[in-house]
């Protein structure tokens, strides 16, 4: 009895740790909103957490492709995946980079749980998109404010580099490393004040590192 009352707490205390992707509810629905004015012939996708939402320069920093900013919110990869056939299976786009991970191991995942979603978002991509549709998933990124957990990014970051080169037309795009100067810090310059989202200096370095990809 003592037993069951346990596992009932830990069950219950799991479920109310859960995130709720209905959380970003309203959010999606103004990004659907404008979907209206989007150009699909060429399109390349960026979609993930809010360090993609807030890339404003992304257009200009890619002027020569049609890119479509599809980021969202503080999301974690299990959001996205919920979300998925909103933010980039009705898109159909050429190619697809993902940024998503962040959250995840700031909210205690381990790289195993969230791999095992991103498994589960890339077999939902092949399903319901053309098997020639490049996928990219970029690194999540070191910052000042979570520089605490690094050892745990950079084991989760080689497990996603590993993992993508398993699969066809799925690539990594490591933005750690270009992020870190010759000591092997993170640079100070490239964050906005709360010390996690980038500013312009910092979207300057994603778009170098990202572009090899395109």
């Amino acid at each position: 009895m003592r037993i069951f009352i346990l596992l009932s707490v830990l069950c219950l205390s799991i479920s109310l740790s859960a995130q709720d992707p209905t959380r970003f509810q309203k959010e999606i629905d103004n990004l659907v909103t404008a979907d209206s004015e989007v150009t699909h012939k060429k399109l390349i996708l960026f979609t993930g957490s809010s360090s993609i939402r807030i890339w404003k320069s992304l257009a200009t920093d890619f002027p020569t492709h049609n890119t479509l900013n599809r980021g969202f919110g503080g999301s974690e990869m299990t959001d996205l995946l919920y979300y998925a056939e909103q933010l980039i299976i009705k898109h159909n786009p050429k190619e697809i980079f993902i940024y998503e991970g962040d959250n995840d191991i700031n909210s205690g995942k381990s790289p195993e749980e969230i791999l095992k979603t991103a498994d589960q978002l890339l077999t939902l991509i092949r399903a319901k998109l053309p098997k020639k549709v490049k996928v990219v998933f970029i690194s999540p990124k070191p910052s000042l404010a979570r520089w605490h957990l690094k050892e745990t990014y950079l084991d989760y970051n080689k497990k996603l580099k590993e993992w993508t080169g398993m699969h066809k037309k799925v690539s990594y795009a490591d933005v750690w490393t270009p992020m870190l100067d010759s000591n092997g810090e993170v640079f100070k310059d490239i964050f906005l004040q709360d010390g996690l989202h980038l500013n312009e200096k910092g979207y300057k370095i994603w778009a170098k590192a990202i572009e090899k990809s395109l």
